[in-house]
């Protein structure tokens, strides 16, 4: 039995740190360990979760807003209230997990987006579904491949796995990018043969 069910998630945002700024959009895409698959093989799901979110901070980044190309009006119109797309999230998350596993965050630096998602909860006074942990794809690349931190980024990836053709409108799109990272941890996965089904490493 897989011990995760790992949820690639990004997020878009209006600058670069939460309560100042917003969290504006935020898409997810769960990947799978195949069952008994030897070498050990993963899968990227087909869901893919995205919601537009209302911003309500005080501060806007021009920089970030021409990066994510949302428009922030439109948004304060119609965007989902945080609440509700807190609510979406913890329902698909919910949806995808396998029976008797744990939900793990991914992130292509997953520190800059885990601190939107946590900060969310927390500001709600919510339960994080995934905890207070997070694991970065750029670091596990960095110890897989033998690359410098540095150069983890998607595009140096991109000639070391065997990732999809970028669909460059689509780039800073969040559910997008949650996908095309997906695939970029089932490839780190299987390259580290890591199997999911392990048991897991007992403690002295």
């Amino acid at each position: 039995m897989a011990r995760s069910t790992y949820f690639c998630v990004d997020i878009e945002c209006s600058g670069p740190v939460p309560h100042l700024y917003d969290m504006i959009s935020l898409g997810v895409v769960p990947v799978l360990h195949t069952p008994g698959s030897v070498p050990p093989a993963y899968a990227v799901v087909e869901a893919k979760f995205y919601v537009e979110i209302r911003p309500e901070g005080p501060l806007v980044d021009p920089g970030a807003m021409a990066v994510n190309r949302l428009d922030l009006d439109l948004l304060k119109r119609e965007g989902t209230p945080l609440p509700q797309a807190l609510d979406q999230l913890d329902a698909f998350v919910a949806a995808h997990l396998l029976p008797g596993t744990k939900p793990v965050f991914v992130g292509h630096n997953a520190p800059f987006d885990w601190m939107f998602v946590t900060y969310a909860y927390t500001a709600l006074k919510r339960r994080n579904p995934f905890g207070y942990k997070a694991l970065d794809t750029k670091a596990l690349a960095s110890g897989v491949l033998r690359v410098h931190w540095e150069d983890s980024s998607k595009e140096v990836l991109a000639d070391r796995l065997d990732l999809p053709d970028v669909v460059q409108d689509q780039v800073h799109r969040a559910d997008y990018d949650a996908w095309y990272q997906a695939h970029i941890l089932a490839r780190l996965l299987e390259a580290a043969g890591i199997d999911d089904e392990a048991p897991p490493v007992q403690r002295s």
